[in-house]
C-alpha cells in the first residue's frame, strides 16, 4: 500500500525531510552528475529531487502512482505530472532517456512487472536509478518515514530484481547515515555522521541507489493480461436515483 501523498509532502517540508533530501541528492549526483538534454522521468514521488535535476534536462515529468495520489509539480510553470498505474505508463515505447524510481519499488504491486514496463519506456541505452529503503538499515525499521513503510531492499535483491527486468546493474552508492531523528539539536548534532557514514558503513545506509542500464539483447517472455485497470475517481459525483412516479 502506497504512502499518502499529503504525508510525504509532510514528511519533505520537515526538517528531517529536508536532510533527507539533501543526502539522497547527494548520492543522485554521484551516480548522474549531469543529465545534458535528456529526457528525465521521475516515477513515485520524485519532486524534492526533480527539481535537483532538471536544470539540464531537456525535460522531466513527474508521474505518481493512483495509489498514493498527485500533486502538482513543478511550482512555478507548467504542470508535468501525471497520476498513472505503474504497470500502464502512458508514453510511447523508447521514450524516455533517464528513469527515477523514488517511494516507487517498495509500494508497487508488482515490482517485477513495473521495471518491465519502465524498460518499455526508456530509449536505447536509456539509465535508471532505483532508490529503495535498505533493510539493513535503521530507517527501514521505524515508521515515522515514508521510508519505514512498503517492503525494504537488500543490494543483492535489487540485482536480481534488474537483471529479471532485463537491465544491467552499474554502480550504486548509499544515502542516510544518519538515524532518523525528530529533534532539531539532535539532527544537527548527527548530521555529520553522513560523510563518516559513505566512507566507514555503507551497507548500513537507510536507503540503497542503484543504477543500471536497459539491456537490448535478450528476450522476455510475454504474458497476456486478463483485463486493464480503469480510473475510477474518488471525488467524482455519482448522481441520485430518480424515484418513479407512482402509477
Amino acid at each position: 500500500m502506497n504512502t499518502d501523498i499529503v504525508d510525504l509532502r509532510q514528511f519533505y517540508h520537515s526538517p528531517l525531510g529536508r536532510l533527507a533530501e539533501a543526502s539522497i541528492t547527494a548520492g543522485l549526483r554521484g551516480l548522474w552528475p549531469r543529465l545534458p538534454d535528456e529526457r528525465l522521468l521521475g516515477l513515485g514521488y520524485a519532486p524534492p529531487y526533480l527539481d535537483h535535476l532538471k536544470q539540464d534536462a531537456e525535460r522531466a515529468f513527474a508521474f505518481m502512482p493512483a495509489g498514493q495520489g498527485a500533486v502538482n509539480w513543478p511550482s512555478d510553470g507548467f504542470s508535468a505530472t501525471a497520476l498513472v498505474f505503474d504497470e500502464e505508463l502512458p508514453l510511447p515505447d523508447a521514450s524516455i532517456d533517464r528513469v527515477l524510481l523514488v517511494h516507487s519499488l517498495e509500494f508497487a504491486e508488482n515490482p517485477r512487472e513495473m521495471l518491465k514496463e519502465v524498460w518499455r519506456v526508456l530509449a536505447p541505452g536509456g539509465r535508471l536509478v532505483v532508490v529503495a529503503p535498505n533493510r539493513r538499515g535503521v530507517w527501514a525499521r521505524l515508521e515515522h518515514t515514508p521510508f519505514g513503510a512498503g517492503r525494504p531492499y537488500s543490494g543483492g535483491q535489487l540485482v536480481t530484481l534488474l537483471r529479471e527486468a532485463n537491465f544491467t546493474p552499474g554502480a550504486s552508492a548509499g544515502a542516510l547515515f544518519f538515524p532518523p531523528y525528530r529533534s532539531r539539536a539532535m539532527l544537527k548534532l548527527l548530521s555529520g555522521l553522513e560523510p563518516l557514514g559513505r566512507r566507514l558503513l555503507p551497507v548500513f545506509s537507510g536507503v540503497i541507489l542503484y543504477e543500471a542500464q536497459k539491456r537490448l539483447y535478450q528476450g522476455l517472455p510475454v504474458f497476456a493480461r486478463a483485463s486493464r485497470r480503469v480510473f475510477a475517481p474518488v471525488l467524482s459525483p455519482q448522481g441520485v436515483p430518480t424515484a418513479r412516479k407512482a402509477d
